[in-house]
């Protein structure tokens, strides 16, 4: 009788252990593979014609090891850029982001309402631009165009992407090189005179 309550007590706290393991270890588990940020952009109050079709990347490390982590996040939305891109922006003011006023934004110029935003120890990226509404091409056919396809010209609605970086990994925040042209020095190219040889005297034929 005692070996077989020893044995029942034995079970019963293995299995309480597993238990009580089990919920933690799940939710650590949980909040490793899902990142914050993400959970920070489904929180924003954005319509919901504004975000549909949403598609998530992630790129990085999100301890910065060798390379920091990129979160990418592509939605459409059924209203034009305008709308949409204030839709956006007012979400993320009521979310604590500021608008951040910087070169390089965009990068490189592009169509559409692009704007840059900072909170915290995070930059974010804000690109409205209309939707490209051109199937892909069928195999052994020419690629449509935007004319000539059906399903381009009723095309309404935008694309959005929301692209969101750490700060000190963000190159806009590094000092920027110098252009001062005094600081490029003389030009190194000797300039060009009649004779390209730089002879006196012609050599002999």
């Amino acid at each position: 009788m005692r070996e077989r309550r020893r044995l029942r007590m034995g079970v019963l706290a293995l299995v309480s252990l597993l238990l009580l393991g089990a919920v933690p270890l799940y939710f650590g588990l949980r909040t490793l593979s899902r990142d914050p940020v993400f959970d920070t952009l489904d929180e924003m109050d954005v319509p919901g014609w504004a975000a549909a079709k949403t598609v998530d990347n992630v790129s990085g490390s999100r301890w910065c090891f060798q390379e920091c982590r990129v979160r990418e996040r592509t939605l459409t939305s059924q209203r034009p850029v305008e709308e949409t891109a204030r839709a956006y922006q007012g979400a993320l003011t009521g979310d604590g982001w500021q608008p951040w006023k910087v070169e390089r934004c965009p990068e490189q110029q592009v169509k559409g309402d692009y704007t840059c935003w900072r909170r915290d120890e995070l930059t974010l990226d804000l690109w409205v631009r209309e939707p490209a509404c051109v199937p892909p091409p069928i195999d052994g056919e020419p690629a449509p165009t935007a004319l000539a396809s059906p399903a381009a010209q009723e095309c309404t609605g935008s694309l959005v992407s929301v692209k969101v970086r750490n700060a000190i990994d963000d190159e806009r925040l590094r000092p920027q090189p110098s252009t001062d042209p005094s600081l490029t020095g003389e030009d190194p190219f000797p300039t060009l005179t009649e004779d390209p040889l730089g002879e006196a005297t012609p050599s002999p034929s």
